[in-house]
């Protein structure tokens, strides 16, 4: 990634702006971009900025796996009643709406290869729960690795 790419995406998950920042990542049509946006986004600053790259038509579904598994989603694929945990209510807003996309095939572009951060035990367990368990959380995605650059 050139320097100028890495100042941009600095610019972004540093700004002080949100709404720009929210506004800019909209028009975003690069998904290796909205990956690098989303691996780097701190998620100590809320959902915003990860509800505007999953709502991208652009984000790739090997970026919408990576979001979901750095949100946690590993604890509502292991235990659904997590989802209803009152004090958790937007972390699990968050979590089944992009899991909803997810299953449901909307992220159309795949070419950001993914691999579940699961040993063999953790797939294990989540199979033997779930048996039904929708395999795109458990196995790796087709597509090409993209190197994510600390910004």
């Amino acid at each position: 990634m050139d320097k100028s790419k890495k100042e941009y995406v600095y610019k972004l998950l540093y700004s002080k702006n949100r709404k720009d920042t929210i506004d800019e990542i909209k028009s975003i049509t690069d998904f290796t971009l909205l990956h690098i946006i989303a691996g780097n986004y701190n998620w100590d600053n809320g959902f915003e900025i990860p509800y505007s790259i999953i709502n991208n038509k652009n984000c790739d579904l090997g970026t919408a796996l990576m979001i979901f598994y750095d949100a946690d989603g590993y604890r509502a694929l292991e235990n659904k009643e997590e989802l209803k945990n009152p004090n958790l209510k937007e972390w699990a807003n968050f979590i089944s709406k992009i899991g909803e996309k997810i299953i449901n095939n909307e992220f159309k572009v795949n070419h950001i290869k993914f691999i579940p951060p699961l040993t063999k035990v953790q797939i294990f367990k989540l199979k033997k729960n779930n048996p039904s368990i929708t395999k795109v959380f458990i196995e790796e995605t087709d597509g090409c690795v993209v190197e994510i650059p600390i910004i």
